[in-house]
């Protein structure tokens, strides 16, 4: 009997792109010379040697089922030469070599559903987190807040009437994952976990939970002669990260999870220097299916950031120029000491952080 046979797994990191990239693309790496959006959802890039491509973005849900792919695939196979790209901001990307093929393309894929747009100076994407689907910290769901925003936001999308780009995130949960975005929608607990101390010994391994909370406010404790966990409410920040390893520590209920929005954040130095965002509004209802009083807010800043702004100015960039107190009295916002976060609190709140000391 001959020897079988394994397959060797490959540790040696992502795949090489260029064997999947359309020829074009992978012909003239490096050696693009200029760019422009003949409309949005589309960018024409031309090389130093004249080749042009055509990419034709769509919006795209961020998990997708077989049956999604397989219909994008299809799309690609007879619209598109066969080549797509995912950004990371969760679009498609479907490339053409000549500009004959571009509108039939985009004709498709709005039949089918998928918006085109999200280049230049538009809202970036349709989706922007997964909630308890890419994550396990979150205590409560983050993805209907996302569906029912982007959907007040999709003429965002398709066109480009921003002042610039706009990126907008939705975090599950304070420790906002999603955070650095233009606009960041933020799930909070306001209340310090309510501990099952009749199920924590048989649920949780208590070492895990201890290390998760990431300013050390959870310690072991007996209770009633049971092994179990307690929380020192001085010190807890009610981010829920100790629910997911530990279910009986139940953070999640309709009357103490509120939304907050957080505004300003940048990654990029182009322009201007990264920053951190800040809260404008806290203790917004969590209120499904719609979470009305988010999209309200959300699109009144964005209707005074597209109303006031200079062309080309980031939203943080445009808030820094006029001053807080404007913005908030251009949006309407109640503004208190609480909104603006100089982070001359943070060496005493870090110092608790089992990570980090100063």
């Amino acid at each position: 009997m001959s020897e079988q046979q394994f397959r060797q797994a490959i540790e040696s990191g992502v795949p090489d792109a260029f064997p999947y990239m359309h020829p074009l693309m992978a012909k003239n790496y490096g050696q693009w010379d200029w760019h422009d959006r003949p409309r949005p959802g589309v960018l024409h890039h031309v090389a130093k040697n004249g080749d042009e491509i055509w990419t034709v973005r769509a919006g795209t849900q961020r998990q997708m089922d077989t049956g999604t792919i397989r219909k994008l695939c299809a799309i690609a196979d007879e619209y598109a030469e066969g080549h797509v790209r995912f950004t990371i901001r969760s679009n498609i990307e479907f490339m053409v070599s000549s500009a004959a093929q571009v509108d039939p393309l985009v004709a498709k894929l709005e039949q089918e559903g998928f918006p085109v747009g999200g280049t230049g100076n538009s809202v970036s994407m349709i989706s922007h987190t997964q909630g308890f689907l890419h994550c396990d910290i979150p205590a409560t769901d983050a993805s209907g807040v996302v569906k029912s925003l982007m959907d007040e936001l999709y003429d965002e999308f398709v066109n480009e009437r921003m002042p610039n780009r706009v990126r907008i995130s939705t975090s599950c949960c304070q420790i906002n994952c999603g955070g650095q975005a233009d606009i960041s929608v933020n799930v909070q607990h306001t209340k310090p976990p309510k501990i099952r101390h009749d199920l924590v010994a048989g649920v949780c391994e208590r070492p895990a939970v201890v290390a998760r909370c990431p300013v050390a406010a959870i310690r072991p404790a007996l209770v009633n002669g049971q092994p179990t966990l307690e929380v020192d409410e001085r010190k807890c920040i009610c981010c829920g990260a100790c629910f997911p390893p530990c279910p009986p520590m139940q953070i999640n209920d309709p009357e103490h999870s509120k939304l907050a929005i957080w505004i300003g954040g940048k990654n990029s130095n182009a322009r201007s220097r990264p920053s951190f965002q800040k809260l404008v509004a806290a203790g917004l209802p969590n209120n499904p299916p719609r979470w009305p009083e988010v999209s309200a807010l959300v699109k009144k800043i964005l209707r005074v950031y597209q109303e006031d702004a200079r062309d080309w100015e980031r939203l943080g960039e445009w808030v820094e120029r006029i001053g807080w107190p404007r913005f908030f009295e251009l949006t309407g916002l109640p503004f208190t000491r609480f909104h603006v976060d100089t982070w001359t609190g943070a060496r005493y709140t870090f110092n608790h952080s089992t990570h980090i000391r100063f």
